[in-house]
This record gives structure tokens, sequence and C-alpha cells, in this order.
């Protein structure tokens, strides 16, 4: 048996005093990182001369500005020490190269703030929830259950654009995952019209471009905020509309993924993809609104986790293999424009180009698998 962690998020219901003391928080949490950024950079430029002070020198922690800061004691204090969490893992991705340099946060940022499961501080209970520093309890649309053999870990509380309220609830369990057997696998080529083609028929996953349908009213919709004097009733009431029809194309692209993954993890032992580099893809060759549509790289995360909670597996193979210039019948390699829509090899065998390149990446994936 070990520990599996499972989130559950569910749409938060607070009242407006409940609103209030979230927006102090958000609030809070964004001020105290930002304090703690800024002091990490003075005590940098002071000592950026003399190692030896600077590395004696201690960071400091959100119980430090209490005294100078009282409003910061109404707030959940756990709230604040995940802001200092925070703070490290993203000096620790930039030192690592996984990042650029911490910014500091703003207002127009992402407002959410987490809270941790200390002494039962938090509890779910009839379609409410307690949360610490919050008196009463705030209602939330829970449409399904969470087992009583999960325990909460940590809360996460979101604002979005439109104003809504989310929690995303991390749960730990117990469970035995077994790895299956592998017979039946499949392999995805990423295509930028229908998301991707699988080997097993050539089949498309026929993404409906939600951005793409939804790009004239919005660019509509954009056009009268931008019309609207910054701040006033007016142009918030048009920001709410850009805001919504925004998140409708988000939340519209997310379901279609969740179900595609769901159903390549019912029907697959493995999945094999290529490992690309769709930030970079979409900078090169000039089709961000295309890449950026399909959500690729949401579609894996969803993919792998899926497959991993099956005792399945997610193989991912280089992306300079050269899945489009071979030929999956003879083996021979030969260039390949991106105008080509059909892969002709001199050995006669005639195929779309996608569906070629899916049986490749579904027999590395199976080398792959051998040599595991």
């Amino acid at each position: 048996m070990t520990k599996q962690n499972k989130a559950f998020k569910f749409r938060l219901l607070p009242n407006k005093d409940q609103e209030i003391f979230l927006a102090k928080t958000f609030g809070c949490v964004r001020f105290v990182y930002n304090k703690m950024l800024a002091d990490r950079k003075e005590t940098y430029e002071k000592y950026k001369n003399d190692n030896e002070k600077r590395k004696k020198q201690k960071f400091p922690t959100p119980a430090t500005y209490k005294s100078e800061f009282p409003f910061l004691k109404e707030v959940d204090s756990l709230a604040l020490a995940n802001a200092q969490i925070n703070l490290q893992v993203a000096y620790k991705n930039f030192f690592e190269g996984r990042a650029k340099y911490p910014k500091f946060k703003s207002q127009k940022d992402k407002q959410s703030y987490t809270t941790n499961m200390v002494n039962e501080n938090i509890k779910l209970k009839d379609r409410h929830i307690k949360l610490p520093k919050i008196k009463q309890t705030i209602k939330i649309n829970q449409h399904r259950e969470i087992p009583m053999d999960y325990k909460i870990k940590s809360c996460t509380i979101t604002k979005t654009k439109s104003g809504k309220y989310f929690i995303s609830i991390l749960t730990e369990y117990e469970k035995e995952i077994k790895p299956v057997n592998v017979q039946h696998v499949v392999g995805l080529d990423f295509t930028m019209d229908g998301l991707y083609v699988e080997s097993e028929q050539g089949e498309k996953a026929n993404y409906p471009r939600f951005y793409r349908q939804s790009l004239d009213n919005l660019t509509n919709q954009q056009r009268i905020l931008s019309r609207k004097k910054y701040g006033s009733a007016r142009w918030e009431k048009q920001r709410l509309k850009v805001a919504r029809l925004q998140e409708k194309t988000a939340n519209q692209r997310k379901n279609f993924l969740h179900h595609k993954s769901k159903e390549l993890a019912s029907n697959y032992d493995a999945v094999s993809i290529e490992d690309l580099d769709m930030k970079g893809m979409s900078k090169t060759l000039y089709f961000g609104k295309s890449v950026h549509d399909n959500g690729w790289g949401m579609f894996t995360t969803f993919l792998e986790y899926k497959l991993k909670e099956l005792g399945k597996q997610l193989i991912k193979i280089d992306k300079w293999f050269p899945s489009t210039k071979r030929c999956s019948c003879c083996g021979a390699e030969k260039p390949m424009a991106l105008s080509e829509r059909t892969y002709q090899c001199s050995c006669g065998y005639v195929v779309d180009r996608d569906y070629n390149s899916a049986i490749n990446i579904k027999n590395e994936g199976l080398r792959l698998l051998a040599l595991s």
C-alpha cells in the first residue's frame, strides 16, 4: 500500500462577509509575498560583493512583519506561511533553470491562497466547509462525495476573473496500484487541426477548436471594453462579460480533454506520445493560437495521472525522434516538407503523414517498453 494524493474541486458560495474575509486574505498573501521578495532583493544588493555576509543573512518570515503590519494578524497564518513556501519554490526553480526570476504579484494576477489541515481546523460536512479564521461555514456546490478514508491535507481557495470562487481540496489515501500487463498500446501524433491522430485506425480526436469558435464574439466584446472608461461601472460590467466568455471557452476545452483522456486511459494499457516543446513550437512556427487552443500540455497531464491511477503507463519519446520522416512499413527515412500531407515511400507505401507518424510513435513506445 502506498500513499496517493487526489484533489477535489468544488464551487464555493461565500456570503458577503465571507467574501470580504477572502479578499483580505488574498491581499495579505500577496502583500507578504511581495514584501519578502523585496527584502531578499534589498539584502542581495546590500551584500552582493560580500558572499560570506550574504550567506549569513536570514530570510524574513511572515511573523516578522506582524508587529509592523497588524492587519496580517486578522487572516490565516497558514496562508501566509504558504506564501513563503511559494517564494522559496520560485527561487529554487530560478536557480535550477526551470523558470525566470520571481516577479512581484499584482491584483491582476490570479487571486488564491492555500491553507493546511492542522488539528482538525478544516471540516467538511453537509455541503458546507469550515476554514481557519472564518467563524461560519461556507456553502459549497459539492457535486460528488469524498470517500471517508480520504484524509484532507490542504485547501486552495481561488477567485476567477468572472468573480466565481472555487476550492480545491487536496486529500491523501492509501492504495495499492498494481502495474497492468501491457497488451494494448496506442501511439498519438499531435496535429494542429484535431489535437491528435491515433495509430490504430488513424482516427482524429476531432477537437472542436473552442477558442476559434468564440474568437469573433470575443473580439467584439474586447473592442467594446477598450472603449469604456477604465475603472467605471460600465467598464466593470463589460469586463465581466469578457471574463465569462473566456472562462466558458476554457471550461469547454478542459471538459473535452478530460473525456478524451479518460477514454484512452480506459481502453489502452499504455499510451505513447512525443515529448514536444509546445511553447517553442507556438513561437517558431507562428501557430500560437492553434497550439494553445488545443491544450496539448493540459491533455498530456490529464492522461498521465489517469493512466497512473489505473497502474498504466504514459510513454514519452524524444522530441527529435524522426516520426514524420520514417516509413512505418520499411523503416526508410526521407525529408518531409510541412505542406506535404501524404507520405509516399520508395517501397510503394502511401499513407496520411499523421497516421504514419502515429504508427512510428507507437512502435518506438513498444521498443522503449521492451528495454524497461
